[in-house]
């Protein structure tokens, strides 16, 4: 199944047209069971008010550079939050679920340590070279040679069922319980949690989760009136006041307001 670069789901707030531009490229085939992307990001707000940019987390690490400096990020397990102003760039690579931790030996949280942790990485000498990228085509193949050279000698066949655990709950709706999705990996449900644990950082109650919210985003901006009675149960909540509970407390309004705000 090939990744679709031009997949959305989860911004919640973009910026005004012509200040902000996003490209992906896909890795080198044989990083494929580790990244699912790489990405960048430039902006240019000067002269206009500051964006806040507003995304729900998908189960995937990330290493990004900005400024110089080369981080690793955990999924984070709330909406993530980043005020755009000036003018800058941040050029990214995006894992696949368990990817990062194949190449790390463990999870990381949410909070963002040296990429220099990746063993036999060099994160000064990676920061200088993507920061001198002239665009994410020359970037990408920093990045290739890099994650080729320290890649596991073996593929733990445990990330490819993570990664295809994951990508079921994005593509099929109609699994909405972690016991439906044990049943199509072919796991027990607590053999399912156990290496989520390990692999991702997050259940896979948590990406189910996080699959109904960007759903319900994604119609609250499609324009026209939405049935929320009707949409609860198509996501397989109890009712639309789960629901509303739901969205409110991961995105910080209702759907909604969230649906009448502009932007």
């Amino acid at each position: 199944m090939e990744r679709d670069l031009d997949d959305r789901r989860g911004v919640l707030r973009t910026a005004p047209d012509g200040v902000q531009s996003l490209r992906r490229r896909a890795p080198a085939p044989a990083l494929g069971p580790y990244v699912a992307w790489y990405w960048c990001v430039r902006w240019d707000l000067r002269g206009r008010p500051a964006h806040r940019q507003v995304t729900l987390p998908h189960a995937s690490a990330h290493l990004t550079v900005e400024e110089g400096r080369a981080w690793l990020y955990g999924p984070p397990r709330r909406r993530f939050e980043r005020v755009l102003a000036g003018a800058g760039r941040v050029v990214g690579v995006r894992f696949t679920p368990g990817g990062l931790t194949a190449f790390l030996g463990r999870t990381v949280g949410e909070e963002r340590i040296p990429a220099s942790a990746l063993p036999g990485l060099d994160g000064v000498m990676l920061a200088a070279a993507l920061t001198g990228a002239v665009d994410l085509d020359v970037a990408a193949e920093v990045l290739d040679a890099t994650l080729t050279a320290i890649m596991p000698a073996e593929l733990d066949p445990a990330v490819v069922t993570v990664d295809r655990a994951v990508r079921l709950v994005e593509s099929d709706p109609s699994i909405m319980r972690v016991t439906e999705l044990a049943d199509r990996i072919g796991l027990r449900p607590r053999a399912l949690q156990r290496l989520f644990a390990t692999y991702v950082g997050v259940s896979p109650g948590w990406v189910i989760r996080r699959r109904r919210l960007q759903e319900v985003a994604l119609r609250a901006t499609e324009g026209g009136p939405v049935d929320w009675s009707r949409l609860a149960a198509d996501l397989g909540y109890y009712d639309q006041a789960h629901l509303v509970r739901d969205f409110t407390a991961t995105v910080g309004v209702s759907p909604a307001r969230y649906a009448a705000r502009p932007g």
